[in-house]
């Protein structure tokens, strides 16, 4: 069973919208950084201590902005946080709800199996290197896709605009390159 792009298109924007206006614009790539503060903190008690002014940390970066990111890894129940795991959880959910995790071959899209044949783990490594250069440029940038391109376009944001345009710009050869037949 496959959603229709325009259906997808309207909920996805449906959520957006009621996420900010109920609670703050998405954003996603922080969390991986405070997932990182969760497992460090877990290994070394003393990476996160709590002062009178709040949260800070050994480590530069989650310290920064008054001791934000150490304070979120400290407490990680926060919408951010949750809204993350949600989203994966969801992923799973649509998997199993299209046929299931682990099907191999018969998963695979057309146009993988023309250009790079019947090889599933050689399109996990390929996403999984994908999202890693995404989330390293993210954390680069500041904020990730979701953040900088769907909210801040949301919010009429020009920097969003122009972030969009950029990725557009890039993803659109790189898929052409990648995607030759088919």
């Amino acid at each position: 069973m496959s959603l229709d792009w325009k259906i997808g298109g309207a909920m996805l924007g449906l959520v957006f919208f009621a996420a900010v206006l109920l609670v703050k614009p998405i954003g996603v790539s922080t969390q991986f950084v405070i997932l990182d503060g969760i497992l460090a903190d877990a290994a070394n008690p003393a990476f996160i201590t709590q002062t009178d002014d709040g949260f800070t940390s050994t480590n530069a970066y989650m310290a920064k902005s008054g001791g934000k990111y150490a304070k979120s890894a400290a407490n990680p129940l926060n919408y951010s946080f949750l809204f993350v795991l949600a989203m994966m959880g969801g992923a799973a959910l649509s998997a199993f709800g299209r046929g299931g995790i682990g099907q191999g071959e018969k998963r695979l899209p057309a146009i993988w199996k023309a250009n790079y044949g019947d090889t599933p783990w050689k399109r996990y490594l390929v996403a999984f290197l994908g999202g890693f250069i995404v989330l390293y440029g993210a954390r680069l940038a500041g904020g990730c896709t979701s953040g900088h391109m769907m909210s801040g376009m949301m919010q009429t944001s020009l920097s969003g605009y122009i972030f969009a345009a950029g990725a557009f710009a890039a993803a659109v050869p790189t898929a052409m390159m990648m995607y030759k037949k088919g």
